[in-house]
């Protein structure tokens, strides 16, 4: 295992020169980097569950599942969320990604939440957090490039809820920002950017209630100069425009002060790199230790059209158990 700071970014591009496989974790401050070669990953007990990649053997875990949220007060919640909208009003930013920290108590282990959970990309890191994300950052094919930003949820058994998320004016407005920024991030490493797919609905299952999600993938041929430096390609894009918010400089000062607590890996990125591709993703739907506790962490876009009690209710939304 190796920490580095942003010269992270030159070990990759030398691992991938040498086509040597690799999986890597950034935070979300783009401040903390974790590369593991493939003897590393079981050194470290890391299991991982992504496409291309699966290590540690399946368990069952046939236990009753026990799962409780204890969510912050509505008042407690508004406080960063007024933040947020005064910055809105003054055009310091269009969309800014709050996210709040939530105690859960469960029955499980952060390794039994992993192998319990349905998700397209699914880390345990011992001692430390798992996450469960349906949310891919970038994918690299040799020239090719695409990111799929997902922004705008709901609740799946609303009547006609698809149709309500794609017909919102404040989800729509959200997405669009987030499609526009990563259009304009994909384009500093890559040529003929094109959005391919746009506003697809997915359906997450959970165990407490089912969402919508709504995605688009944005695609583009990499410039002569970043072919091969996925490090490289990594250090332009990040922080993951999805989970910050436009524009992004501004976005992040107004989030450190609304949040006041440190996101860590939360909402970073991890992928895995086979020795020609690379597979990456946000890391959200993430449950972490601290001191014993576990947290839940979880949030949304805001815009100047947000309302207080339907951004405090899909915060709590997305506090669940990733089984069904």
């Amino acid at each position: 295992m190796a920490v580095f700071d942003s010269y992270g970014f030159s070990v990759m591009d030398d691992l991938s020169e040498r086509k040597e496989p690799f999986f890597f974790m950034v935070d979300f401050l783009v401040e903390k980097m974790e590369i593991f070669t493939l003897e590393e990953i079981n050194e470290k007990g890391l299991i991982i569950d992504f496409k291309n990649i699966k290590t540690g053997a399946a368990k069952d875990v046939k236990q009753q599942i026990r799962w409780k949220a204890f969510p912050e007060s509505l008042e407690s919640y508004a406080k960063g969320f007024h933040k947020v909208q005064q910055h809105l009003r003054k055009g310091n930013s269009y969309l800014v990604n709050y996210t709040r920290k939530t105690p859960v108590e469960t029955n499980l282990s952060l390794e039994e939440i992993f192998y319990i959970s349905g998700a397209k990309y699914k880390v345990y890191y011992p001692g430390r957090f798992v996450f469960f994300s349906p949310e891919t950052f970038v994918e690299i094919h040799k020239d090719k490039i695409c990111t799929h930003p997902m922004k705008g949820t709901i609740d799946a058994s609303e009547t006609d809820a698809e149709q309500k998320l794609l017909n919102s004016i404040k989800e729509k407005a959200e997405h669009y920002t987030v499609v526009d920024l990563l259009r304009n991030d994909l384009s500093m490493v890559a040529d003929d950017v094109s959005v391919d797919c746009f506003q697809r609905i997915d359906l997450i299952r959970t165990r407490q209630k089912n969402l919508l999600a709504m995605s688009s993938e944005i695609s583009g041929t990499l410039k002569e100069g970043f072919y091969g430096k996925p490090g490289s390609i990594l250090r332009k894009l990040l922080p993951a425009g999805s989970i910050l918010g436009a524009p992004k400089h501004k976005t992040l000062d107004i989030i450190l002060e609304a949040e006041n607590t440190p996101r860590g890996y939360y909402t970073g990125i991890c992928g895995w790199f086979d020795g020609e591709n690379l597979d990456s993703c946000v890391m959200i739907r993430f449950v972490e230790q601290e001191n014993g506790q576990l947290y839940f962490r979880s949030g949304g876009g805001i815009t100047h059209m947000s309302v207080l009690e339907e951004e405090y209710q899909e915060m709590k939304n997305k506090i669940y158990a990733p089984v069904y």
